[in-house]
């Protein structure tokens, strides 16, 4: 079951970013926003272990796991944009 919700909160994380995130060179589709979401919810869990809000066994958050994903967005319209 934990996948299950990992996958639905990733796409709630992944819509949020994509539409709060400036720009038009934002990955589409529901797969693409999903893998987005997780993405992110990795790059603030491991952000968060870093810094010391979270110890080794603790996920981020709702509000972590959209931040790391805007963090994603931002870095993919850097990249899209030198193509």
């Amino acid at each position: 079951m934990g996948i299950i919700w990992a996958i639905i909160i990733g796409f709630l994380a992944g819509l949020v970013a994509k539409i709060i995130t400036p720009g038009d060179n934002k990955p589409s589709g529901f797969i693409l926003t999903t893998v987005l979401g997780i993405v992110g919810s990795v790059v603030a869990t491991f952000l968060g272990q870093a810094i010391g809000w979270y110890s080794a066994g603790d996920g981020a958050g709702f509000i972590a796991s959209v931040i790391g994903a805007v963090i994603v967005l931002l870095v993919w319209g850097q990249l899209a944009r030198r193509r």
